[in-house]
């Protein structure tokens, strides 16, 4: 971190200019129109004061890249050519670390393979080019995606493979290559390494190949497609690579890498069908935009796209398999919270051919006119001319079933007016039937969690665990958030930026000595008179944290928290620790040390009348509920009357007007 510029890590994503002491760009967050995006090389953050987006370098590279915490590190060092020491594996864990990363290398080797034979080799040109420009692909599209083509000799790749030294044990563990009975065409499960009465066959010979990159870029599988149409019938038209130690196909989607950005950007994913849907959708200028390939969703893949967006829009052909696959994967996005739309496209259009033909613009606007939220879609596709009782009372049992899932309660209570409106049934009839199901995936998850406590299955006790956590407020029960004041903020604010700096000095102790107190030590010590705390626990933890390390001969507080381990601590920082508007060195006004004290000490002042003005409002509310039990209002007024002196006193102190 001190190696680290942040104007350098930052200007190689976005377009900085000089602006008084610090920078300002576009926003690389949101589609930010005038420049809102400050980076300050003094203290070595970044903040958007538009969206909020900010923090320090590696906050940064960790929302903009979308990598972890020790990838972003990683990130970092390489820039800087600075060497990192990691702890010492075990054997085993080297072992399985040098296989995952072999497998990684392999792969990546293959992908560079594919793409050389596509664009320099005979048949790779006749054949795999002309197939992609035939799609309408462009060049620039065929680099982004890295497009390849697998020759149709069945041992090229893994002969090519074996003279460049890798193993054939990697090959196979990969899915790129396949071992098979000689003379025969019956694959040999399980094979690692091929015998004398074995072969190595290539998976893709004579396919177009799509890599298939995960969120941080690595190349985990790939799909290819069988361009010959005198197979049709006989062979698959696609063909993936089989799950391994680095590739699970339910916690991978196609174009992930490459959409990431956008999908931030947009805070919308568009959900599509095939690789070619994704690469054509890119073409046409729409980039947030992923394929989960025809299988069904899964959690995983759900929650992929929830570290980037809560927004996403189901967009499939409108042909029956394009009806079924917007059903399948609904109740689980709505589960995850997710905000769901459907568009199903015109009759003989895919996203693909759609996108051939359309601009960005008129795709944009055709989304926007078009699609419905789920609850329309799925009254228009099960209540479509259905007039029997008891096939529309089931209908709308299945709509009902999906709005129960919604774990926000608000949402789903606005659901819940909306069908009733819709279908002409009374709320309340509805809440009811809610209700059951909330309460019935209760019953399921205690049976769930029974059952693994019974040994039946130890990994559902977590699951069952985990999944009770997230259990959905029943109808009618709202539980207020409790909001961190301003004052805390301000409290807070004043830690990090000068949490150093001594405010107190040559205070005498009971034993005769004495002790100088900076502005972290003495917020410390004045709340923990009367054992006060912050409602945000992360503010204890910077206030203890201050505390801890003010005794560190170097310790600087904006240094230490913006440049904090923790990335949620440092980005905290970050937000507090920047303004929106600086003034030059030679403007700034200088804090000294009696006006330092003075702002801490009336600050305390504040927090502790909004203590006393939240005790109050308390005593009045229960003094409402009282009911007919004098002796209990008996006591509430006493304490309202002790409560409105300690206010009225605070108020003296800050020499405010006593408020009566």
């Amino acid at each position: 971190m001190e190696a680290t510029n942040i104007v350098d890590v930052v200007g190689e994503f976005v377009n900085l200019r000089k602006a008084g002491v610090n920078y300002k760009g576009l926003c690389p967050f949101h589609d930010d129109k005038t420049p809102s995006f400050m980076v300050s090389p003094a203290r070595q953050i970044c903040k958007c004061f538009a969206c909020g987006e900010g923090g320090n370098a590696v906050n940064f590279l960790m929302k903009h890249e979308q990598i972890t915490y020790p990838e972003a590190l990683r990130w970092l060092a390489k820039k800087y050519n600075i060497e990192i020491q990691e702890r010492e594996l075990t054997d085993e864990e080297k072992r399985e670390q040098t296989a995952r990363e072999s497998m990684f290398i392999v792969n990546e080797w293959a992908c560079q393979y594919f793409h050389e034979i596509l664009k320099h080799n005979v048949d790779g040109q006749s054949i795999g080019l002309q197939y992609f420009r035939s799609r309408g692909i462009r060049d620039d599209i065929i680099e982004r995606f890295q497009l390849g083509f697998a020759l149709t000799k069945r041992d090229a790749l893994s002969n090519e493979a074996r003279r460049k030294g890798y193993q054939d044990e990697f090959l196979i563990k990969t899915g790129l290559c396949y071992v098979r009975e000689a003379n025969t065409q019956h694959p040999t499960p399980n094979t690692q390494h091929p015998t004398p009465n074995t072969q190595l066959i290539d998976r893709f010979a004579g396919r177009a190949i799509f890599p298939w990159f995960n969120v941080s870029g690595k190349v985990v599988a790939f799909g290819g497609r069988k361009l010959d149409a005198a197979t049709k019938g006989v062979q698959q038209k696609y063909v993936n690579s089989p799950d391994s130690e680095i590739y699970h196909k339910e916690r991978e989607l196609y174009g992930i890498y490459q959409a990431k950005k956008a999908i931030v950007k947009e805070d919308c994913v568009y959900m599509v069908e095939g690789y070619t849907d994704v690469i054509a959708m890119h073409q046409c200028g729409l980039e947030n935009v992923v394929a989960n390939s025809g299988t069904a969703l899964s959690v995983y893949q759900v929650k992929l796209l929830h570290r980037f967006t809560q927004n996403i829009v189901l967009l499939y052909d409108g042909d029956e398999a394009g009806i079924h696959a917007a059903m399948r994967g609904t109740d689980m996005l709505l589960q995850e919270g997710m905000n769901i739309k459907v568009l199903l496209l015109p009759d003989g259009d895919d996203p693909d051919s759609f996108a051939r033909k359309h601009t960005a613009q008129e795709f944009k606007d055709y989304i926007e006119k078009h699609q419905t939220d789920f609850i329309q879609f799925k009254t228009d596709l099960l209540l479509k001319d259905v007039t029997d009782p008891l096939k529309r009372s089931e209908a709308i049992s299945n709509i009902i079933r999906s709005v129960s899932v919604i774990p926000d309660n608000l949402r789903r209570t606005t659901y819940l007016s909306e069908c009733a409106h819709r279908f002409n049934i009374r709320e309340d009839a509805l809440v009811t039937t809610v209700n059951k199901y909330i309460a019935k995936d209760k019953e399921d998850r205690q049976k769930e969690r029974e059952r693994a406590q019974n040994g039946q299955d130890e990994g559902q006790q977590t699951a069952a665990l985990q999944s009770d956590a997230d259990l959905i407020v029943p109808m009618g029960l709202h539980t207020p958030l409790e909001q961190t004041s301003a004052v805390e903020r301000l409290l807070i604010q004043m830690i990090i930026r000068h949490g150093d700096e001594i405010v107190f000095e040559n205070l005498e102790t009971e034993d005769g000595g004495t002790v100088n107190l900076n502005v972290a030590q003495y917020i410390d010590y004045d709340l923990g008179c009367d054992n006060l705390s912050f409602s945000d626990e992360r503010y204890n933890r910077i206030l203890r944290e201050a505390v801890e390390h003010s005794a560190d001969a170097n310790f600087k507080a904006d240094q230490y928290f913006m440049q904090h381990p923790d990335p949620e601590m440092s980005q905290l920082a970050a937000t507090l620790g920047i303004e929106s508007h600086q003034l030059s060195h030679s403007f700034e006004m200088r804090t000294n040390e009696g006006s330092l004290r003075q702002q801490v000490q009336h600050l305390i002042l504040d927090f502790r009348m909004d203590i006393v003005n939240q005790h109050l409002k308390d005593i009045q509310r229960q003094l409402k509920e009282v009911g007919s039990d004098m002796m209990r209002a008996k006591e509430l007024m006493e304490d309202f009357k002790q409560t409105q002196e300690l206010r009225n006193a605070l108020a003296r102190q800050r020499g405010s007007d006593v408020m009566v």
